[in-house]
């Protein structure tokens, strides 16, 4: 029998994501351009966003392109007096900024992305913040990788501002030079430095180097980064195909897929070969028969998650959201004005799910060529992780049926490309306010026999 009351304090999860009353921490980038610096920072940032943690990146750079917005590697050579002065500059307008970001009591951590490559500068960083009352985590990537240094060049000639219009060669070549510059002067942290608070990740984590860590907090990202590596590779997501409970409206369950969802299946391998030729891809899916049924064609190896399982929806599970509507009206208006924090009665919320996610996004960040197939609040979720969505849109994204997306995260964006299938299904997108009522998905219905691709860019 299900309940027809509930109480109103169980309805909705804690919105603070960490207690760390008076702790501030800024993270120091330190290391040689093409280390993977700002690919780091911006990874942390959303990573504790995604957390519900304040975090913040302080990009060097995009204050010194204020003055100058595309410098010649002699702008970084360290007798280019002019060049000294304008860096100089730049970085203390980023922490004289990033000092007033932090009187927000909310705002816990800040990164402050630049190469930071000398002794002098790290020590005039972290006097700066001691006289704030904010601690520093030193954070080195340092890299003799070869192949690794030549793909971020190619990387930053792509997509670095530095270099936006310019001939992809020169591009290159100019961007060694500078480089070379910062070789000159470059220190790397070491055993004069045992004072600080530091991780050093060499070679994209196959060795790392922690002093002094201090806080939970502290602890936190450093365990993150353990976890991190910056090589170029992309992940790939889908729904599983449609269920017999996505026809008749119903959420949650462990129903099979219609005849429909096993035509999805059916076409998923052509999908993926097309996005991602012949890497040898692992896939994860649930526990629940839907996601493996969806599977079962792929060729390649197949892990099942509990922790992918979909949102808990409690006691509304097997309801229609219109049953819902009918049968819990205050809880369904509570999840509309906050669906994030909406915890189903013997149920979940999103930020529920976040918690649960963490152990699949650290060990997501510490593989390559994945293939996650899974359900449409986890994938939310998983989506929100790579394109830095806030926690007010992500439960109402819309993620389709019968749609790969293909995530490629670089330094400065995310990008999506999303392969549809072309076979119809309903639509269990529902928009905030609207009526609880799954559609037929015209825009599936009409496409073309070919794949649609379309990019998009999260930055």
């Amino acid at each position: 029998m299900r309940p027809t009351t509930r109480t109103r304090a169980s309805s909705r999860a804690n919105s603070v994501g960490v207690q760390a009353e008076d702790t501030k921490i800024c993270v120091v980038m330190v290391g040689l351009p093409a280390r993977g610096k700002s690919l780091i920072a911006q990874k942390v940032v959303r990573y504790l966003g995604w957390l519900s943690i304040e975090a913040k990146c302080f990009n060097v750079g995009s204050y010194r392109r204020n003055a100058t917005p595309q410098p010649s590697a002699s702008f970084f050579d360290t007798s280019n007096k002019e060049g000294e002065r304008l860096r100089r500059e730049a970085a203390e307008a980023a922490v004289a900024d990033m000092c007033k970001w932090f009187r927000s009591p909310h705002n816990l951590i800040a990164i402050l992305d630049a190469t930071n490559s000398t002794k002098k500068r790290r020590q005039w960083i972290k006097d700066r913040c001691d006289a704030e009352g904010i601690e520093t985590l030193f954070v080195e990537s340092k890299c003799d990788d070869e192949d690794l240094i030549m793909s971020n060049i190619k990387e930053v000639k792509l997509t670095s501002p530095d270099y936006a219009g310019q001939d992809p060669e020169e591009a290159a070549q100019d961007f060694r030079q500078r480089i070379k510059m910062y070789e000159n002067v470059y220190e790397t942290l070491d055993e004069d430095e045992k004072h600080l608070t530091y991780c050093k990740i060499i070679d994209v984590g196959s060795h790392v180097i922690i002093n002094k860590i201090q806080d939970y907090l502290q602890s936190r990202v450093v365990y993150y980064l353990m976890n991190l590596h910056i090589k170029p590779r992309s992940i790939w997501i889908s729904r599983h195909g449609e269920s017999m409970f996505n026809l008749s409206g119903k959420i949650g369950g462990d129903a099979d897929i219609s005849p429909r969802g096993e035509l999805y299946a059916q076409r998923l391998p052509e999908l993926v070969q097309q996005s991602a030729g012949d890497l040898p891809l692992t896939v994860w899916t649930s526990t629940l028969k839907r996601t493996n049924q969806t599977a079962r064609f792929l060729p390649y190896e197949k892990l099942s998650w509990k922790a992918l399982d979909e949102l808990d929806s409690g006691v509304c599970d097997g309801l229609t959201y219109g049953e819902i509507e009918q049968q819990f009206p205050q809880d369904f208006k509570a999840r509309d004005e906050d669906k994030y924090n909406y915890r189903y009665l013997g149920g979940e919320s999103y930020r529920d799910v976040v918690i649960r996610l963490e152990p699949i996004i650290m060990e997501l960040e510490r593989s390559e060529n994945i293939l996650i197939i899974t359900h449409q609040a986890v994938l939310r979720c998983i989506y929100a992780y790579f394109m830095g969505s806030s926690q007010e849109k992500s439960p109402w994204m819309e993620v389709p049926l019968h749609c790969l997306i293909r995530l490629t995260p670089r330094a400065y964006k995310t990008e999506e490309e999303r392969f549809f299938a072309n076979i119809p299904a309903v639509s269990t997108f529902r928009e905030k306010g609207s009526k609880a009522e799954h559609q037929e998905t015209e825009a599936s219905s009409s496409r073309n026999s070919s794949p649609l691709i379309m990019p998009q860019v999260a930055t």
